[in-house]
C-alpha cells in the first residue's frame, strides 16, 4: 500500500517535475552553454571560455553605462512605488463609502498592458504638443523635454514604470495590512496613539515581510526592465543612452547584433547582481526582525 501511494504521488508530481525541467531548468542550462560560446543564430557555437564575460566588464563601454543607468533607475522606481504603495494600501484599508470604486481605479494598471500604456505615455511625454506640457503652460511653467533631453527621459520612464508598478505593490500590501488584527489598533487608541503613531509602531513592523517582498519584486522587474523603455524611447537607448538599460543592451546583441553567447553572459551577469541584491535584502529584513 505505501509504495502504491509513493507511485501515485510520483504520477502526481511528474508532469510538474517535467514542466520545471523543460521551462526552468533546460533554458537556465543552455543559456548558460551559450554564455561560453559565440554564435549568431545561423552557424554552430564556437567555444571561447570566459571571453565573453571579459569583454564585458573590460572592453564594453556601454555595460557601464547601461550598468548606472539601471542603478539609477531601480532608485527612482524603487522608492515611489514602496512608497505610493504604502500609503494608497493603508487609504484603502478603511471603511469608507465609494472605496470599492477607488480600489478599482487604483488597480487598473496592473492589468493594462505595459507596451500600449507606454505608448499612450509616449503621447502625453510630447514636448510641442503633450498633454503634459500643455497642463505645465497654464501654470505659466516652460515645456519640459521629457523624451528628448537624456536626463529627464530616465525620469519619464521612471514615472511610467512606477505607474504601473504601484498597483501590485498595493495589493500585497493591502492583504497583509488586512491581517493586522483590529485589537491592536484598538488598544493603541485607548492609550492615546494617534493615526500616524497606529500606522508606524503597529502596520509597518507587522507587514515588514510584505514590505520586504515588495522590495525584491520592485527591484527584480527594474533591472530587468525592457518593454516601457524600448515602447517609451526606442530600442536604442533613447536620447544620449540617457535610457539605455541592461534589458536595452541584452535584447540589442540578442536580436540587434546576433551576439547571442554575449547576450547569454550579460543575462548570467543580470541574474548575479539580482541574487545578490535579494540576498542583502533578506538578510537585512531578517536582522531588523530579530532586533524587533
Amino acid at each position: 500500500m505505501a509504495r502504491r501511494r509513493e507511485r501515485a504521488g510520483w504520477c502526481f508530481v511528474a508532469p510538474n517535475l517535467v514542466a520545471v525541467g523543460v521551462f526552468l531548468l533546460f533554458p537556465l542550462g543552455f543559456s548558460l552553454y551559450l554564455s561560453l560560446h559565440s554564435w549568431d543564430l545561423f552557424s554552430a557555437p564556437q567555444f571561447v571560455g570566459v571571453a565573453n564575460y571579459r569583454r564585458l566588464f573590460a572592453d564594453d563601454p556601454l555595460f557601464l553605462i547601461a550598468l548606472r543607468n539601471t542603478a539609477l533607475f531601480t532608485v527612482l522606481t524603487l522608492v515611489p512605488t514602496v512608497g505610493i504603495g504604502l500609503g494608497v494600501a493603508a487609504v484603502l484599508n478603511r471603511k469608507l463609502a465609494g472605496i470599492g470604486i477607488f480600489r478599482t481605479l487604483a488597480f487598473l494598471p496592473l492589468v493594462a498592458s505595459t507596451v500600449a500604456m507606454a505608448v499612450v505615455w509616449r503621447f502625453i511625454f510630447t514636448t510641442d504638443d503633450g498633454l503634459l506640457n500643455i497642463g505645465l503652460g497654464w501654470i505659466g511653467i516652460d515645456p519640459v523635454p521629457w523624451l528628448t533631453d537624456p536626463d529627464w527621459a530616465l525620469v519619464s520612464l521612471s514615472i511610467v514604470t512606477v505607474w504601473k508598478s504601484v498597483p501590485f505593490a498595493t495589493v500585497i500590501l493591502l492583504a497583509a495590512m488586512q491581517g493586522v488584527p483590529e485589537t491592536l489598533y484598538e488598544a493603541a487608541r485607548i492609550d492615546g496613539a494617534g493615526a500616524w503613531r497606529r500606522f508606524r509602531s503597529i502596520t509597518v513592523p507587522l507587514i515588514r515581510g510584505a514590505l520586504s517582498f515588495v522590495f525584491v519584486i520592485t527591484i527584480i522587474n527594474s533591472v530587468q526592465a525592457f518593454d516601457q523603455a524600448y515602447a517609451l524611447t526606442g530600442g536604442t537607448g533613447g536620447p544620449e543612452t540617457g535610457t539605455y538599460l541592461l534589458g536595452i543592451m541584452l535584447f540589442q546583441h540578442a536580436f540587434g547584433f546576433y551576439e547571442v553567447g554575449y547576450a547569454a553572459a550579460l543575462a548570467w551577469v543580470i541574474f548575479a547582481i539580482l541574487l545578490l541584491l535579494t540576498v542583502v535584502q533578506l538578510r537585512l529584513s531578517r536582522r531588523e526582525a530579530v532586533d524587533l
